[in-house]
């Protein structure tokens, strides 16, 4: 069973069962019903978030707000029946599902969202390591950076995150999305 934690914000009792009953197969799943209560459920464990829209006691737009306010790094799909409307736009979420969702889709949707956590932190670390070598070469010679290993190897980071990050750009499945990732390379 993988660490990676989901959790699914559904108010309609039997649709959070089914999904957290599928999901469980492969991964430690967490429910709750409502707002607040995703809001205490989730911890810096939860690595995405199944959200639906419409919930008592607090909206899954608010749930959404607060968890970005509060810096949280996980991936969120809007799981909902409410159509999307133009004010998704503003809205920070990572995919927007509408219901009703089979269970091979559900599985695609985590396995896109836990490789797209991915494929984020290993554009971090390029662009991290793509910076500290222009900082480089705008301080030093080619002449003293070619004798200088610590450059070589960042040199060689570098190439290394560069061809991970095209590998992983390539296992994204929808057309679309690998041509707008393999434009940002």
């Amino acid at each position: 069973m993988s660490k990676d934690v989901i959790l699914v914000v559904e108010d309609e009792p039997e649709l959070a069962e089914l999904y957290s009953g599928w999901l469980s197969e492969e991964y430690p799943v967490r429910v709750a019903h409502d707002g607040p209560e995703a809001l205490e459920e989730f911890d810096d464990e939860v690595e995405v978030v199944l959200l639906d829209r419409e919930l008592p006691g607090m909206n899954g737009r608010a749930v959404l707000s607060m968890l970005r306010d509060r810096g949280a790094d996980c991936q969120v799909a809007m799981v909902t029946a409410v159509e999307p409307e133009m004010n998704v736009v503003e809205m920070g979420f990572d995919a927007y599902v509408t219901k009703p969702v089979r269970e091979a889709e559900l599985f695609e949707l985590v396995d896109h969202l836990l490789h797209r956590r991915i494929y984020d932190e290993n554009v971090r670390r390029l662009f991290s390591a793509i910076s500290k070598q222009i900082a480089l070469e705008n301080q030093y010679s080619e002449e003293e950076l070619a004798d200088n290993q610590q450059y070589q190897y960042l040199l060689a980071e570098v190439e290394t995150l560069r061809e991970e990050t095209a590998e992983l750009a390539d296992r994204f499945d929808d057309e679309n999305f690998r041509t707008a990732l393999s434009s940002l390379q």
